[in-house]
């Protein structure tokens, strides 16, 4: 087994050994093996950037073996500058949600650590998956953890967000099946995707399956108007489904736009580049006005990430290098601060079990060093320079401005949304006198808290601070994307 393999496969066995222990008989070792297993595949992970190769956008690592042979379907896996960084950033986040569970959960931890340990491998299989249908397994069967991880510890409302979130995410999925099978057929029995970059396809054709795509990803995204099943996802889901949910699994439907829509069917992207970029900038404006009215947090923070996801839409359908580059460093930035904006309200929902923002206020009075990471990520999320949030925010726009002036100027406004919306969260929560006796009995973070939002804090001002590793390693791959989208299949 070489890199990717293990990155895969390491966690999904730890997560199938804790799923044969005791419910809750030996939940403190259950706890350890997950935090070893999360550690172990992060670490499986790091060699991929260290051993990765930015001079050229070949898929690096890969493995090709015959999975099903009577249909020619292959265990074939490789990741390039647009996808390894999100193996990863899955790694990575799933070692904070170990962490970050430690003494919450107190009920079918073996499940819980299970469940989401699965989940990070079938994750890591959606980003190196090479094979069509490969890939269309991992896709939907990262469906099935985070539906249970829902659905058993979620909130008072979890069947309805888990069936909701189920739901929406396999419908808009079946007609990419439809896609895939087609692609198969129309290139000689082969479920190769870098096969099918090649393909000669009529307009007609891309059109349909640029459809199909559209629909999958969109939904994963989520863009508007398919994006009502996430603020009720979110609100429902315990912190580490919330966390996962938006740092990871949003990213797998705009990875697919980056592999499948944009070099299979570039005619139709270009032709359908208007719609894209309109729904974006909806998801940029309308939804920022809505995050502004919220009074949960969680929906607050829900909504923001749909605003902020709209700018990775908008960055990939203008078609330079620069808003491209930006929209990827967008959706790395985006893991680790909305992952750390829901992993503060968590710390304060175990607290005072409330996500409504009236029941703080001061809360920087009693919990000071909580505080000031609060306020750093919520920095981050506003676009602050010298914060992750800040660098995919202005290379789109800088994009953007080289394309039209006014799309440009429309995106920009969500710097002036996501400031309003986020710092009238922060006012009202953490700043001024101590609201209330619950506020003023809260203890501030312990040792394991203190290190999780450590974690992140250092990755949020790395990021900003320092952002070349991340455009290097993508440099190349967005480049010669961007030349082959460039080429038109009709001629």
């Amino acid at each position: 087994m070489s890199l990717l393999s293990l990155a895969i496969w390491t966690p999904i066995l730890f997560g199938v050994i804790l799923l044969t222990l005791g419910r809750d008989e030996h939940a403190n070792a259950v706890r350890w093996i997950a935090l070893a297993g999360a550690v172990l595949s992060f670490f499986v992970t790091v060699p991929l950037i260290a051993g990765f190769d930015t001079s050229t956008s070949a898929m690096q690592f890969v493995e090709h073996v015959t999975w099903i042979e009577r249909f020619n379907v292959h265990y074939h896996l490789g990741v390039d500058g647009l996808s390894v960084w999100f193996v990863l950033l899955t790694a990575f986040i799933t070692v904070v949600v170990v962490i970050s569970a430690w003494e919450v959960i107190t009920e079918r931890v073996n499940q819980y650590m299970g469940a989401f340990l699965i989940l990070s491998g079938l994750m890591v299989g959606v980003f190196s998956a090479l094979d069509g249908l490969l890939f269309y397994v991992f896709f939907e069967a990262t469906l099935i953890p985070m539906y249970i991880i829902i659905g058993i510890w979620g909130g008072p409302r979890r069947v309805y967000a888990a069936f909701k979130f189920f739901l929406y995410t396999l419908l808009g999925s079946l007609l990419m099946l439809v896609a895939l099978a087609y692609l198969y057929y129309k290139s000689g029995g082969s479920f190769d995707i870098l096969s099918w970059h090649q393909l000669p396809l009529p307009l007609d054709v891309q059109m349909l399956l640029f459809g199909a795509f559209f629909l999958a990803f969109a939904v994963k995204v989520p863009m508007w108007p398919v994006h009502t099943w996430l603020p009720d996802a979110h609100v429902e889901a315990p912190t580490g489904g919330s966390v996962v949910l938006a740092a990871i699994m949003l990213k797998l439907g705009a990875y697919g736009f980056l592999r499948f829509s944009l070099p299979i069917v570039p005619d139709a992207a270009r032709e359908l580049d208007w719609l894209i970029i309109s729904l974006s900038l909806i998801a940029v404006l309308y939804i920022g006005l809505v995050a502004l009215v919220q009074q949960d947090m969680k929906k607050l923070v829900a909504y923001s990430s749909i605003a902020h996801m709209g700018f990775v839409t908008l960055g990939f359908f203008l078609f330079n290098e620069l808003a491209v580059s930006g929209a990827i460093v967008q959706m790395i930035a985006h893991g680790f601060v909305s992952g750390a904006m829901f992993l503060c309200i968590g710390v304060l929902y175990d607290r005072v079990h409330s996500r409504e923002i009236a029941a703080y206020g001061g809360v920087v009075n009693t919990m000071p060093k909580f505080a000031a990471f609060a306020v750093l990520f919520a920095m981050a999320n506003c676009g602050l320079p010298g914060t992750a949030g800040f660098v995919g925010e202005w290379m789109v726009i800088l994009g953007a401005v080289k394309v039209n002036f006014w799309i440009g100027l429309l995106a920009a406004t969500t710097l002036i949304f996501g400031a309003a919306y986020t710092l009238w969260m922060v006012k009202r929560v953490y700043f001024g006198d101590v609201a209330n006796d619950n506020v003023r009995a809260l203890q501030d973070l312990n040792k394991r808290e203190f290190f999780m939002l450590a974690l992140l804090a250092l990755a949020v001002l790395w990021m900003g601070v320092y952002p070349k590793p991340f455009t290097d390693v993508m440099h190349q791959s967005v480049v010669d994307l961007l030349k082959h989208v460039a080429v038109s299949k009709l001629n």
